[in-house]
């Protein structure tokens, strides 16, 4: 595996930015953490609750305690792979760092989530398979029109991450390369799935 080429601390829409060369008192990794911890996105899947049996006690998890507790134990794994690959590979100081990327990942695989998980992306997709929805289908592409038919969480999340806000700069919350593939788990547009799973959007496709 090609480490070097893998690890990388360029940021989307920022490629020609340079690190400081001051000491900083967060790594880009830390600070990709830090950006989807305090977002809006993040923020709103507290009010999206985890699948669950009828409970028993007036707590009811939600998405995002749910991120949470997965972004820790995926840092700890993270970590434990990092010592492995660093004993390989001692020359490279990003290796260090693949706690911080797996647990970035981690806090950001929900955020596309609709309301009701699965079921909402369900609704979403036969909204626009056999209801209201249908009367766009002639003023999108195939593709397009797969990515609403087929409508996926993950795909989602991505967009969320790097769409462009108004009157701000290109690439969105400007993630470091190395934390944006790390949260597509399903490297493939719509037309390819085989299920309903994909990675991104048309939108997002370049």
């Amino acid at each position: 595996m090609k480490w070097n080429q893998l690890l990388s601390t360029k940021r989307l829409g920022m490629e020609e930015w340079k690190t400081s060369a001051r000491p900083e008192d967060r790594t880009q990794f830390q600070r990709d953490y830090d950006r989807i911890i305090f977002s809006s996105p993040f923020r709103r899947m507290q009010n999206k609750t985890q699948v669950f049996p009828l409970p028993e006690h007036i707590f009811v998890h939600n998405r995002l305690t749910h991120s949470l507790e997965v972004a820790s134990v995926g840092r700890s794994l993270g970590n434990l792979l990092a010592e492995k690959v660093t004993a390989e590979f001692p020359e490279n100081p990003l290796i260090s760092e693949i706690g911080t990327i797996v647990s970035s990942a981690c806090l950001a695989h929900d955020l596309g989530n609709p309301p009701f998980g699965h079921s909402g992306e369900s609704a979403i997709s036969n909204f626009f398979q056999n209801g209201a929805g249908k009367e766009f289908e002639n003023r999108l592409s195939p593709a397009e029109w797969s990515d609403f038919i087929r409508f996926d969480g993950n795909a989602n999340a991505l967009r969320l991450l790097t769409h462009q806000f108004n009157g701000k700069r290109p690439g969105g919350f400007a993630l470091t390369y190395p934390t944006l593939a790390s949260i597509v788990k399903y490297p493939f547009e719509s037309p390819l799935a085989t299920k309903q799973k994909f990675g991104f959007f048309q939108s997002e496709k370049e």
